[in-house]
């Protein structure tokens, strides 16, 4: 772990977690990638037994509200999340052209920074505040004009009860 850097975790809080993508760059900017990391934060939800209260999938971050995991920790659960997208990612890289295959490095380049911010959770009303920050974000960008209609959260979940990927508890 980096010098002074502490984790408040196994405690029995909520997290409020934020992943950024390397340099802020757009790779979760398409739909296909932006599926993909839900269907391996529901896998790894389901192997590390957590409980998801929220979730926004952005461009160039994502924020997840958690519970700590039965098996590990948050930061166990940040990294296999984070390993198994940017191996699909990376692996999508290679494939279009050989010739440029060729001449790419051999190291793939980076998907995430490196580490992850971690809120922890102690009051409803922030556990309310937080829920209302990440379900905001995508109108606050203006990617679009309410919430529902960003299929990338657990707005819909909470407001029309929906099921998403993502199973949701509250």
């Amino acid at each position: 772990m980096p010098k002074g850097l502490v984790r408040d975790q196994q405690n029995g809080d909520l997290h409020f977690i934020t992943i950024s993508c390397y340099r802020h760059a757009n790779i979760l900017g398409t739909p296909t990638a932006r599926n993909t990391l839900q269907q391996i934060l529901e896998e790894t939800r389901r192997k590390y037994r957590f409980v998801v209260h929220g979730y926004v999938v952005m461009p160039e971050h994502f924020h997840l509200f958690i519970t700590e995991p039965e098996m590990g920790n948050p930061s166990v659960v940040m990294k296999v999340i984070k390993q198994r997208f940017a191996r699909r990612v990376n692996r999508l890289r290679k494939r279009p052209a050989p010739a440029e295959i060729a001449l790419r490095e051999s190291t793939p380049d980076p998907v995430w920074q490196k580490r992850f911010y971690d809120f922890n959770i102690w009051t409803e009303r922030k556990r309310i505040e937080k829920l209302r920050y990440m379900h905001r974000n995508p109108v606050k960008r203006g990617l679009v004009k309410s919430p529902e209609l960003w299929p990338w959260s657990t707005f819909r979940s909470y407001w029309l009860g929906e099921e998403g990927p993502v199973k949701i508890g509250t």
